[in-house]
């Protein structure tokens, strides 16, 4: 479809697609995280999370947005409707001997955050779920002890409002456009595989629609550039069409985009289903990625990065085209 419709017009259709308002009201979406034990260590973990807000306002709202809870005291559902996580901070045994059974009727996922700088590092696979804790032992309340768990874990627990998060809560930035990244990756995933369908077997186009079967190529971008949006703003950046359009020469170049979507299509010829997706899923990472490492580190990509986020999203594409292959063929 894309190929036979002029530039202008696909400009217009990827446009309607991006919606501008619905980022900015995902912006002002309220939610809170609950601090508790050890008072100094709360302190420490608040001035972390609290770092880097050069806006005055929204520094304002960052601190509201951290709010102290006493782990001794029942707590109240009620208290707590806009509330996403409570984060204990203690020191060796603290987590097991505090009372955070009082914390239940919450229903709020606890991350215990053990500090203790003589224990290996170690955290659970995913976020406790809602009532329930784990236990997450770091050598020090840093940004760089808390980035690789801690972090994506909190945003894990925010779903819905991962932008308001990275928006007032800087160092929540890096894990919330990860996590936006994945979701969107996701979306063009399904959205490709629905259109492939469609292309291989044309009576689908009735039950999914003319969309899926024609216009993969718009909803695609324009899930994209809906990604740039909201990577923008979690970056504390109002979302601006404009400004998007700016940031697009960062996704290109170095990493050689054009040259991943050859070898993809390159891999299997003939499995046109999963290449699709691959490439779809492959292409919203890039995105992704490329802008909010820009936007982290205001500058671009050195050769040896791009170079590495080249092959690992080419073999995590190729990855999942052989595992949907092999099930198409009942491996």
């Amino acid at each position: 479809m894309a190929s036979s419709m002029g530039a202008g017009a696909l400009f217009k259709m990827v446009s309607s697609g991006v919606d501008v308002r619905k980022v900015q009201a995902h912006v002002r979406k309220p939610f809170r995280f609950f601090l508790c034990g050890d008072p100094a260590l709360v302190a420490e973990f608040r001035a972390l999370m609290l770092s880097g807000q050069t806006d005055e306002a929204l520094a304002l709202e960052a601190a509201a947005c951290l709010e102290t809870l006493d782990s001794n005291a029942p707590a109240a559902r009620s208290a707590a409707p806009d509330a996403r996580a409570i984060v204990f901070l203690g020191r060796k045994t603290d987590a097991s001997d505090a009372h955070l059974a009082h914390l239940e009727p919450l229903k709020l996922p606890i991350l215990a955050l053990t500090v203790d700088d003589t224990a290996v590092p170690s955290a659970p696979a995913s976020a406790p779920a809602p009532g329930s804790w784990a236990e997450y032992v770091v050598p020090e309340i840093s940004r760089d002890a808390l980035r690789k768990t801690v972090f994506p874990h909190l945003i894990e627990c925010s779903h819905g409002v991962e932008i308001a998060v990275g928006r007032r809560l800087c160092p929540l930035r890096e894990a919330a456009a990860a996590k936006l990244t994945r979701d969107a990756s996701g979306n063009a995933l399904k959205v490709a595989l629905a259109s492939a369908v469609v292309d291989h077997i044309p009576i689908v186009g009735v039950v999914l629609g003319a969309v899926a079967s024609a216009g993969d190529t718009v909803v695609i971008t324009a899930l994209q550039m809906m990604l740039l949006l909201q990577i923008q703003a979690t970056y504390g950046k109002d979302p601006d069409v404009q400004r998007m359009w700016q940031l697009l020469p960062v996704i290109g170049g170095g990493l050689g985009w054009r040259a991943l979507a050859r070898e993809l299509v390159g891999f299997v010829p003939m499995a046109g289903i999963p290449i699709k997706g691959a490439i779809a899923y492959a292409g919203t990472i890039v995105v992704g990625e490329g802008v909010a490492f820009f936007l982290e580190n205001g500058k671009h990509m050195s050769k040896v990065q791009a170079s590495a986020l080249y092959d690992r999203t080419k073999n995590d594409a190729m990855q999942f085209a052989r595992d949907v292959i092999g099930k198409l063929r009942g491996n």
